[in-house]
């Protein structure tokens, strides 16, 4: 180690220009990682004309991206605490960058789905070592806590931006473009990153479990998959046995983790109070989410008959709101507590929800409204409680920890689509007659695509109707999440205190290579 890479961190001093620079060059993975969740939603029908992928084909160009990223999140976690998370962005991003073109030229529907898998799994590489690298910059509370405020608005902006970056492109150039945008801003990233970005690992990680890891992707997939078909189709024998395989094997995985003592998870994040807790509320927030994205794209677009751009570019909208909820959240946390914020987060999210009840067939704005102040209160929370886990986690397992955290919300994100989709599902079917053609009894879309003008307008007021019962129940949901965290957190900033203070000075150090 030289002292060019003594960093302000290493001396235990605030973080300075250095670190606040390599904060932005690690903003790119994100932003694009984030936005590659949506960034098909305009490419579809411009690569059915070229590849003519079967209705199956299409489902896994969309899945396959989201499947590898979660199912790998554990794996490449661990994996960077071992071999440096600095070598493993270098890495993640190599390993995206060639993605990317190959997704941009593929020739065949099973080489895009081959090219998306690839996506993820350097998606899987980027996402926890930026958020590892962010708490090991950032050692002071208040700097560490303004910067992951900042991650979490972006990370949510991202998703909006893909969908609006991606029509955009779209409107000049080819389908493959909307893959190429990640290249320059990776080939950026490799050139930053070993100037600005120092490297951090675990000086004793001990031996990497090789089995583990075949043990997380089978917890973890199956689960994922299963939530997700049932979100799309409704619940199955098939869907319920791949979430029960899928809990099984996580059994055995959490059993092998608890015996051996170079596990992929070490026990030891869990033994701060505040990390535990911090995954399950981020969870939750995540469901929250990614359930009230289901309501808002389908209402702007079959309700109020908007295109796809069009749709596109008013949900970026609450997004203003959320880039400013996040860093004021810290803000107040910083004086207040993070308990109460993080409370509060939850009861604001509640409000957004009820905001979207009273909306009507006709209410663009007060969808907005309600949209954005959800999102606000849940980046409230998903910033704080990202916050709170690190800091309570060891710094050499940083990497580990950010992994857990973004599996965690995979899970929110894929349950709370699947549940509150569900209490949709059930309320639209219910209001609809039927004498009506079985695709209209099942979602709107099928009744739009009838012609039908009375059955359309039936079916916009069943589904605002489900939207209204769904947004109850998320309410609901939410107001138990504040009571939840009141309790787990009571006694969560004297745990997240000596989490951050008990590790040797030695191990803080040593970890910079």
């Amino acid at each position: 180690m030289t002292n060019a890479t003594r960093t302000t961190a290493e001396r235990g001093e605030l973080a300075g220009r250095r670190e606040w620079t390599a904060f932005v060059a690690l903003l790119l993975p994100l932003l694009l990682v984030s936005m590659d969740v949506s960034v098909l939603f305009f490419a579809i029908p411009s690569i059915d004309r070229d590849l003519a992928p079967s209705a199956t084909q299409q489902l896994w160009i969309f899945d396959v991206y989201a499947f590898a990223l979660a199912g790998l999140l554990i794996t490449m976690g661990s994996l960077g605490d071992r071999i440096g998370r600095r070598r493993l962005l270098m890495f993640g991003a190599v390993a995206f960058s060639a993605a990317s073109v190959a997704a941009a030229y593929a020739t065949s529907p099973e080489m895009l789905i081959g090219a998306r898998a690839l996506l993820g799994i350097g998606g899987a590489t980027l996402m926890p070592s930026t958020m590892g690298l962010v708490r090991n910059m950032f050692r002071d509370e208040r700097q560490r806590g303004r910067a992951i405020g900042i991650w979490s608005g972006a990370m949510a902006g991202g998703i909006a931006l893909g969908s609006v970056l991606s029509g955009v492109m779209l409107e000049h150039f080819w389908w493959g473009s909307v893959f190429l945008i990640n290249v320059p801003a990776m080939v950026l990233l490799l050139i930053l990153t070993p100037v600005l970005v120092p490297e951090f690992k675990d000086p004793a990680p001990g031996r990497f479990d090789l089995l583990s890891v075949p043990l997380s992707m089978g917890a973890v997939l199956p689960v994922v998959y299963g939530i997700k078909e049932i979100a799309a189709h409704g619940a199955t024998l098939r869907d319920a046995l791949f979430v029960a395989v899928g809990l099984l094997v996580g059994w055995a995985f959490v059993h092998r983790q608890r015996r051996r003592g170079d596990a992929m998870i070490s026990r030891e994040l869990f033994r701060g109070r505040g990390f535990a807790a911090g995954i399950g509320l981020n969870s939750l927030a995540s469901f929250a989410m990614m359930g009230s994205a289901f309501f808002t794209t389908q209402y702007l677009q079959s309700v109020l008959g908007m295109g796809t751009l069009e749709a596109a570019l008013w949900s970026l909208a609450p997004s203003l709101a959320v880039g400013v909820a996040a860093p004021l959240a810290t803000t107040i946390a910083q004086r207040a507590g993070r308990p109460p914020v993080i409370c509060a987060g939850f009861v604001i999210a509640a409000a957004g929800f009820g905001v979207l009840t009273l909306s009507g067939t006709d209410s663009l704005w007060l969808l907005l409204g309600g949209a954005a102040v959800l999102s606000s209160g849940i980046v409230t929370v998903m910033a704080l409680v990202s916050d709170l886990a690190l800091a309570t986690a060891p710094p050499e397992k940083a990497g580990s920890a950010a992994s857990l955290l973004e599996t965690g919300q995979e899970f929110g994100g894929a349950t709370g689509m699947a549940l509150l989709g569900a209490v949709a599902t059930a309320v639209y079917a219910a209001d609809m007659p039927g004498s009506a053609p079985e695709a209209a009894r099942k979602t709107l879309p099928g009744a739009v695509a009838t012609g039908d003008a009375s059955l359309i307008s039936v079916g916009r007021e069943a589904f605002v109707h489900s939207m209204q019962y769904a947004s109850v129940a998320g309410a609901a949901l939410l107001l138990a999440g504040a009571v939840l965290a009141a309790a787990l957190l009571r006694r969560g900033e004297r745990a997240g205190a000596v989490g951050e203070t008990a590790a040797p000075a030695r191990a803080a150090a040593s970890q910079l290579r």
